[in-house]
């Protein structure tokens, strides 16, 4: 019962993402709108999380937890990670690439892996395009999230989840 509940959710979901499909076939492949789609999407909720997190939470301050002290918007980029990781790799898994045959336990192993070195090219962009270009932080994450896509679809495809 639960995995054709599971079934029937992943299917309309993939049909939705697919409703624009259509006018973009010329252009490019499915997996690619579909990497595209849920991109978009995990991108709006990372930069809707990193804002709340920044503005709201944080209010441009320092984060101070005992023995450290997290700039704001490192701060502001670990809080929107915690709602980034889990949304990022279910629709990779089950929308992206579905098609792989590797291991559930190995995908997330390796897409763990793909994360840590996002993490590190985040916090590496951002310190540049923040302390040292003096970029507005929303503008920095905007353009470190540029970096990150193209890095993240070669990995993805070549390595979290290949068909083998």
């Amino acid at each position: 019962m639960y995995m054709n509940k599971h079934i029937k959710v992943k299917n309309k979901f993939i049909e939705l993402i697919d409703l624009p499909y259509p006018l973009f076939k010329n252009i490019m492949p499915i997996q690619i709108f579909r990497y595209a789609s849920c991109g978009v999407i995990n991108v709006c909720i990372d930069l809707f999380t990193f804002y709340i997190g920044y503005s709201i939470i944080l209010k441009g301050e320092t984060l101070n937890i005992g023995f450290y002290h997290l700039s704001p918007h490192i701060g502001a980029y670990f809080f929107s990670f915690c709602f980034t990781f889990p949304i990022g790799f279910f629709l990779s898994k089950y929308v992206v690439w579905a098609e792989s045959n590797i291991p559930g336990r190995v995908q997330l192993y390796r897409y763990f892996l793909l994360v840590l070195s996002n993490i590190l090219i985040n916090i590496v962009f951002l310190k540049f395009f923040i302390e040292i270009l003096n970029l507005p932080p929303i503008v920095a994450k905007a353009l470190t999230i540029c970096i990150v896509i193209v890095f993240s679809y070669i990995s993805q495809k070549h390595f979290t989840f290949k068909v083998q």
